[in-house]
Order: structure tokens, then sequence, then C-alpha cells
């Protein structure tokens, strides 16, 4: 974490493999939002990514491929983790989207409060090409920002939006050129953190309240969802395909 002021600027690094999620990021994400929580002079939360082709590209699927049973159980409640520390954070948090938000990636954004995003960002939930479903509350939370269809359609097809069409969904919330995101990202967090602290934390705290109850049920239905689906041989199927970039052929076990 870095300061600008009253803006507390996280960054993902990972450049190197997209961003991906792996333990290490998530945990460097609850300690960083840990540390944010104990600075009350932070009025503003950026959470960005290093590089400009992904903001993360998904969980990293290399690594969890060959889990076991509660290794994988480790990890889904470890990144479940991650994305509440975000959610729960008494400052407002806006996520600066730049290229991918893929599976876990689009997960983490949806935890902020307000979804930047360049012009050159395609975001989505592929999940189901690998046999699997979102397992860091992806389902639950595009719902409440998008709406049930558009919840339905991401998680069935798995196609991605890019940033216009993201837009029009409510799934970010401002597009700006690539060439100024930057700037316009800082423009924006600057001018937010001149509202006044307290109602802001206020707004985002009885916001966050009255759609609590049903996302956290939600999200245990979808971890036991996800659990189930990798153990299945779809979803052996369809990592392995994926990493040795092939067509996937799915049999339904």
């Amino acid at each position: 974490m870095v300061k600008r002021g009253a803006v507390a600027v996280v960054t993902i690094q990972r450049p190197e493999h997209l961003n991906a999620l792996n333990p290490d990021v998530l945990q460097s994400l609850i300690v960083e939002f840990a540390k944010i929580e104990e600075d009350a002079s932070v009025r503003v939360v950026l959470l960005q990514s290093a590089g400009d082709k992904a903001f993360v590209a998904g969980a990293d699927i290399r690594a969890m491929f060959d889990l076991g049973p509660r290794a994988i159980a480790d990890f889904i409640e470890l990144g479940q983790r991650a994305v509440r520390a975000i959610e729960l954070c008494r400052a407002p948090v806006v996520v600066a989207v730049q290229g991918y938000a893929l599976g876990g990636g689009l997960e983490v954004a949806l935890a902020g409060d307000l979804i930047l995003a360049s012009s050159n960002a395609k975001l989505g939930l592929p999940e189901v090409n690998l046999g699997l479903i979102p397992g860091f509350g992806g389902t639950q939370r595009l719902i409440s920002r998008c709406g049930v269809g558009t919840a339905r359609y991401l998680t069935l097809t798995g196609n991605l939006l890019d940033a216009k069409d993201a837009k029009l969904v409510s799934l970010v919330d401002e597009v700006f050129a690539a060439e100024e995101f930057e700037n316009e990202v800082s423009k924006f967090t600057q001018k937010l953190a001149e509202k006044a602290p307290l109602a802001l934390s206020a707004a985002k705290r009885v916001i966050n309240k009255t759609v609590e109850g049903d996302q956290l049920a939600g999200m245990r239905r979808e971890v036991e969802a996800f659990l189930a689906l990798f153990a299945t041989e779809d979803r052996d199927e369809g990592m392995k395909a994926f990493l040795e970039k092939r067509k996937a052929s799915f049999v339904g076990r």
C-alpha cells in the first residue's frame, strides 16, 4: 500500500502471470486491507494491478489443477476472505480495471464499490468453460450489481463483455480511454476523497447491509457447488484443455 494524500493505493503485483490469483496474492490483499482499517487518514482506496494487459486474468489454473479436496477448500476459503476484506473495508474501494478481469479477477473487482474501466478492458466469468462456477462470491455480487439476467448470461455462457457493453449493464461505472486511464482514475479518486469521510463510510455501510443477508447465504451455496464440481471429470478435462490450449470435451460426469 502507498498513500496519495487521503487515497490508499493497493496494487496487485504479479504481471508476469497476468496478475493471476494464487494464495500469496490473496493473503497480501487481506494484509493490505487490514492495514487500511487501522489508518483513520484513509478516505478512499484505489485497488489496481501492475501492467495494462490484465487487472487479474483469474485464479492461477496451473496452481489449482492438482489440489485435493482439503487444499481446494482452503484456497476457496482464502479467496472468500480476501474479497470480504475488500467488501467490508470502511472506506469506499475504487477498482481500476485495465485489460482482462476474468473469473476470480472479476470477483475481486465486484467486491469493490465503484469499478472504473479502461477502454481496453474485457470482463467476464468464464469458469463454465473449465467445468466450474465462480467460487469467490461472483454469482451473488453480480446479481446485486447487474441483476439476475446479466448474472445468468455471464455465468452460463462464459462470454466476455468489453468496457462499453459492461457499462451498459452497470458492471462498470465509468469507462476512460486507455491512454488517459491512469490520469482519469487519479482525478476520480482524489475528487471522491474530498467528500465527507463519515458520510462515505455510512453510505457504504447501509447499502451493504441491505443486500448482505441474502448474499451471504448465496455465497455459501456457491462454495458448496464449486467444491462439488471440482471433484468431477468435467472439471479435470476443462482445466487440462485450458492448460493444453485446446477445446474441452465434456461428458457430464
